[in-house]
């Protein structure tokens, strides 16, 4: 089953049942920043996983003691300075979310410590999410000084309500997997220690049931998804439109200073 997978650097791959493939972010120095060809890889393997018959269920994991931190600071310098590279993300998070929606087979995101960026869109996007309690969830756009683009139009709205969703998508306001449970942000929220084997129990059953059944169901939950894609190609014109701004130089900056921006 491994063998197509060989080539990817920034993803780990093993099968820890029969038909469960398993990803792992595979960046622990750097708590799994997705940099430019880490972002590349999480947007292209969804198609290349569609295709293996061998593969079942998905489960989508983070090495060392963060899920992922979201993209590293050079590749956001990059998109602000580089046009070419602006253009190039922006499809890639297009990509990311599409290949995720049209992946067939079912997905079950195993999220624990910080969760932020690319790992999160496909951490929420996937069909069955579980979360360790004290997981640190937040979507940093504002934060950063650009609009909550790639997957948070698409789905908060439809997991935990509009009222929900603005809250912590206009304030950046961090979620436990707890408190993400509670507002059905994610599937289910279990201890810290149980996620892993919590994932691989769901994605095992999952393996074991009747494929086209499933892959069907995803399907056509899916499609409250593909309805919506106007609001979601909308958001992440608008995040990108904001990466030529100067709110985003002063929140990178923030950042790297460790102060509050001062937009």
């Amino acid at each position: 089953m491994l063998e197509r997978y060989a080539g990817y650097q920034r993803i780990a791959f093993d099968c820890p049942a029969e038909g469960v493939l398993r990803l792992t972010l595979n960046r622990p120095e750097h708590r799994n920043a997705l940099d430019a060809v880490g972002h590349r890889e999480l947007c292209d393997v969804w198609r290349t996983i569609d295709a293996d018959e061998a593969v079942r269920a998905v489960i989508l994991a983070g090495r060392g003691p963060a899920f992922s931190v979201g993209g590293d600071f050079e590749e956001v310098e990059a998109v602000i300075d580089d046009f070419q590279a602006r253009v190039r993300v922006w499809r890639e998070a297009k990509d990311l979310v599409q290949n995720v929606i049209n992946c067939s087979k079912p997905i079950v995101s195993a999220i624990h410590g910080p969760a932020v960026g690319a790992g999160l869109v496909a951490a929420l996007l996937a069909d069955i999410s579980i979360a360790a309690h004290d997981a640190r969830i937040v979507d940093g756009h504002t934060r950063l000084g650009v609009a909550a683009g790639d997957h948070a139009a698409i789905i908060w709205p439809l997991l935990c309500g509009m009222a929900k969703a603005k809250y912590y998508l206009m304030l950046c306001e961090p979620l436990s997997g707890e408190e993400a449970e509670r507002i059905g942000l994610v599937t289910m929220s279990v201890d810290a220690a149980e996620v892993q084997d919590k994932a691989l129990a769901v994605a095992t059953r999952l393996a074991q049931g009747a494929p086209q059944a499933i892959q069907w169901t995803k399907h056509s939950l899916n499609n409250w998804l593909r309805q919506a894609w106007p609001i979601f190609d909308a958001s992440l014109a608008l995040e990108f439109f904001g990466f030529g701004g100067a709110d985003v130089k002063e929140g990178v900056a923030s950042f790297r200073e460790k102060r509050a921006p001062k937009f």
